[in-house]
């Protein structure tokens, strides 16, 4: 666990540092993969698109693993994971670039670069906190919830299940695209959590949580659905309460770029509780 605290961290700090990483994160290869298995559809096509690349990368960090001198391959093998995974580019970057716009244009250009299934973004206080969440769970939380659980293969498999699901490049049929975002939804829905439990350490408990219990009441949500939709509504609830409680200059919760603002410190905050929770379980598992 250690290891994998120390490539979180170094992954995080190169991805920030270098931008240019972005353009090392190229996905033709996979798409060209994706593209020529033609022959099959459905859900068997996205466990063979996915699998695949996933158990090589699963076996490669396993004979790493099992061998101790190789940690410091493993590592590098890791890190290599995560700056591939964290992405498609980087997530602080693209905010300020949307609150340091010096006309519309230029900040509606920016703004669409947080969507992360294609979807047009309004510059309205909803839509925008709604995609800063999810472009949050998308290029960074998921990436490194999956990671922790199962290393380097985690991190490659929930990168490239969003991208067989939102990639518009990716040629493939309409049932195989629903049957990969219906897996890549899975993957979201336990980040997703965790992600709303750190928000209601970080913000306004009773908002955060009030909002969560009424989406899954709702009678429009069906139980069972591994659906990670909640998260907009509780960051949306979560990002206003903030700021009405005076959390920034203004109190103005319809005021998208205040949102914005807002939704990067709530966004930080709840990537700090992370880090100080998987820096717990390293402390626990020495002390064990």
């Amino acid at each position: 666990m250690a290891l994998r605290l120390f490539a979180i961290l170094i992954a995080l700090l190169l991805c920030h540092l270098l931008p240019q990483l972005a353009r090392w994160r190229d996905e033709r290869w996979f798409r060209a993969w994706a593209e020529r298995l033609s022959d099959s559809s459905g859900a068997s096509r996205v466990v063979i698109v996915l699998l695949v690349p996933t158990l090589a990368i699963g076996i490669l960090a396993g004979l790493l693993a099992t061998t101790g001198w190789l940690d410091i391959l493993w590592l590098l093998l890791a890190v290599a994971a995560l700056c591939f995974a964290l992405g498609p580019g980087d997530l602080d970057r693209d905010i300020d670039a949307a609150l340091h716009a010096t006309d519309p244009g230029e900040r509606d250009a920016a703004i669409q670069r947080l969507s992360t299934d294609g979807e047009p973004v309004a510059w309205t206080a909803g839509p925008v906190v709604e995609a800063t969440f999810f472009a949050a769970l998308r290029r960074r939380f998921g990436v490194l919830f999956w990671f922790v659980l199962l290393g380097p293969a985690g991190a490659v498999l929930y990168r490239l299940a969003q991208a067989l699901s939102f990639d518009g490049h990716i040629d493939i049929d309409a049932r195989t695209r629903a049957a990969a975002r219906r897996f890549a939804e899975a993957l979201d829905w336990l980040p997703a959590h965790l992600m709303v439990f750190a928000m209601a350490l970080v913000s306004d408990f009773d908002a955060v949580i009030g909002a969560w219990r009424r989406w899954h009441a709702s009678a429009e949500h069906a139980r069972g659905q591994l659906d990670p939709s909640f998260l907009g509504a509780v960051a949306h609830a979560g990002v206003d309460a903030d700021i009405q409680a005076g959390d920034g200059d203004v109190q103005d919760v319809s005021d998208p770029l205040e949102e914005l603002r807002d939704a990067k410190r709530v966004t930080h905050r709840v990537l700090a509780v992370w880090l100080a929770l998987i820096a717990v379980l390293v402390l626990a598992g020495w002390a064990a």
